[in-house]
């Protein structure tokens, strides 16, 4: 179990607090409106933890990296594998520009709280396309990658259905519903908020950025806790700059750079930022975030056009698959 680098021993930890817990939950109900809450934040810092499992392998033991996979797939809320096709091989090249199936001005560059909760279901839906594209390619020129990807499906449907069962059998005699309740509130409903919050944060690290800036093409939250809570995921900027980057290094790397990007794409506080954008903006606009650069959807194009850029390499986006 050694793992690349010992800040990961915190990534570790994590997942195994958050697996006892689920644990906890299962063994008495009661436990539930208290740990929910925990349950929650851990699945999406288990989203954080995947992300950058994804770039950074954890483990120098592949078996164990394939099964730190499958275990942040039940608190990530889909296979993790499929960050490969969705963020190393489409994100990290496009970075909000045309052709990113993440992008933030898909159908309008507005920023306000309807655009912002409609959002993971229109990302979600156009990611869907590399991922099938991906897989398709990968069934025919990686047969064993391919069994990879099959198996995280299986223990991800598996993996809910089998709790779900679980606790039906376990408290359908005590209390009509208390199955469910138990099911949905220490797994589903963690597992929701994770792949749902993780892609809010890439909105609002990408919306009203210049996309075609050598350093403005990302937003930061540079406040402790945040990065503390979430494994440095607010450093966006040099994670672009440098995406095989492990995580722990990520605010010298932000350090360095600070200086040549927008003040107004360093932000200090999360809270701070996410209620002055949708509480306060829409009574003082003034408040709200506003384009800088072009909008990567009307037509500007960039020296070297997109059809000519470089196919992405695994020192560009990470871990190889």
């Amino acid at each position: 179990m050694s793992l690349h680098n010992h800040a990961d021993f915190r990534s570790v930890l994590w997942v195994l607090i958050a697996v006892t817990l689920v644990a906890i939950q299962y063994s008495d109900p009661s436990w539930v409106i208290y740990l929910s809450p925990i349950s929650c934040y851990l699945a999406i810092a288990c989203g954080t933890i995947s992300h950058n499992h994804n770039h950074r392998a954890t483990f120098k033991s592949p078996r164990w990296n394939h099964a730190f996979g499958h275990i942040l797939t039940l608190f990530y809320g889909y296979p993790t594998l499929m960050w490969v096709p969705t963020h190393n091989l489409n994100h990290h090249q496009f970075v909000n520009r045309p052709g990113d199936a993440t992008a933030t001005w898909r159908y309008t560059n507005k920023h306000s709280i309807w655009v912002v909760l409609s959002y993971p279901f229109v990302s979600g839906y156009f990611q869907s396309f590399p991922i099938r594209e991906y897989i398709e390619k990968v069934k025919t020129r990686k047969p064993k990658l391919y069994a990879r990807i099959r198996f995280q499906y299986v223990v991800w449907m598996g993996g809910y259905i089998g709790l779900g069962v679980l606790a039906a059998v376990l408290y359908h005699n005590q209390q009509t519903g208390l199955g469910l309740y138990l099911w949905f509130f220490s797994v589903i409903l963690p597992a929701i908020l994770s792949s749902t919050v993780i892609m809010f944060f890439n909105f609002i690290q990408h919306i009203h950025t210049d996309a075609w800036s050598e350093h403005d093409h990302s937003r930061n939250f540079t406040g402790w806790w945040f990065n503390f809570l979430f494994f440095n995921n607010g450093y966006h900027t040099a994670h672009h700059d440098h995406p095989g980057m492990h995580w722990s290094e990520l605010p010298r790397a932000h350090a360095a750079i600070a200086a040549t990007i927008d003040p107004q794409l360093n932000e200090g506080n999360l809270f701070w930022f996410v209620f002055r954008q949708y509480v306060l903006a829409p009574l003082f606009p003034a408040l709200g975030t506003h384009q800088i650069g072009p909008v990567p959807g009307e037509g500007y194009k960039p020296k070297t056009p997109q059809a000519d850029l470089p196919e992405p390499t695994a020192e560009f986006v990470g871990r190889d698959a």
